[in-house]
């Protein structure tokens, strides 16, 4: 899994221009950069300048895959902010390719008129504290990621429903919202490829730019509420549909005693891959 300070690096934006950035990634020897990567940069990216608003929705479709040892280009197109919304478009390209586009909508708080959060129908035993005896807060370690059940998601001969439960916490993150929303957005993307894999007997994430070619297509995720990344969250996830080489997968994240704090959806590519090898989308 990926070490916490690793991530917290790339989402620190070096500002090149007006509405203009350059980023890095993490794990530079995999063969495409982390998805769940360039979702939490776009969020980062799409929040500068607008102090007094949080990111509501985000709608990504990655046109390409990104190399993970080449330089991001990350630029911000302002289309509208007033006093309670906001829209961006972000675009991250490498060179002349672009590779990811998004579209992010901000909200500003508002007092509640109505007001419900779902809370997860049957909740698992949950895992350990976040926190030491003493309540502080861990130094940042590595990205922990818990599937409920032990399901083993890399052995292409374990089958099972496309349903899949998995906790997840970054221990050591920092207590800002815009952060938390990011390595939020970042674990949102990681799952739900091999939740539609599961019913599958020789088909496992173990295969995937091996003989399985495999990509997200686009992702939206629509933020309900705050939740510190450090604590445990709770990620419900499903995939109802999967044929023609495609998959469609959805998923909610529940925090302790919050009850539902963001949903998402994905569309996504699992095909064999032509050749045995190489090639991504």
């Amino acid at each position: 899994m990926f070490p916490v300070a690793d991530v917290l690096a790339v989402l620190d934006l070096e500002p090149v221009a007006t509405d203009r950035y350059r980023a890095g990634s993490v794990h530079p020897g995999g063969p495409v950069a982390h998805g769940g990567q360039l979702l939490a940069q776009t969020l980062v990216a799409a929040q500068q300048g607008n102090d007094g608003k949080k990111v509501k929705t985000l709608h990504t479709v990655f046109a390409r895959a990104a190399r993970p040892d080449v330089p991001l280009d990350i630029a911000v197109t302002r289309v509208h902010s007033g006093r309670s919304l906001a829209t961006s478009l972000v675009s991250i390209s490498q060179g002349d390719r672009l590779c990811v586009q998004s579209q992010v909508m901000l909200s500003a708080e508002e007092p509640d008129f109505i007001s419900y959060a779902q809370t997860h129908p049957a909740p698992p035993a949950g895992p350990p504290a976040p926190t030491g005896p003493d309540g502080a807060a861990e130094a940042p370690g590595t990205w922990q990621v818990q599937v409920v059940g032990d399901v083993d998601l890399n052995d292409p001969d374990v089958v099972g429903p496309p349903e899949l439960e998995v906790w997840t916490r970054w221990p050591g993150a920092p207590d800002d919202a815009v952060i938390g929303q990011a390595l939020l957005a970042f674990a949102t993307d990681s799952f739900l490829i091999a939740t539609a894999m599961r019913p599958h007997k020789g088909v496992g994430q173990a295969l995937a730019h091996r003989s399985i070619s495999t990509g997200v297509l686009s992702h939206t995720i629509t933020f309900h509420q705050p939740s510190p990344a450090r604590e445990w969250l709770l990620m419900s996830l499903r995939s109802p549909f999967a044929g023609q080489g495609r998959s469609y997968g959805q998923g909610d994240a529940f925090g302790g005693g919050q009850g539902l704090v963001a949903s998402f959806v994905q569309d996504a590519m699992i095909r064999a891959m032509a050749g045995g090898g190489g090639g991504h989308l």
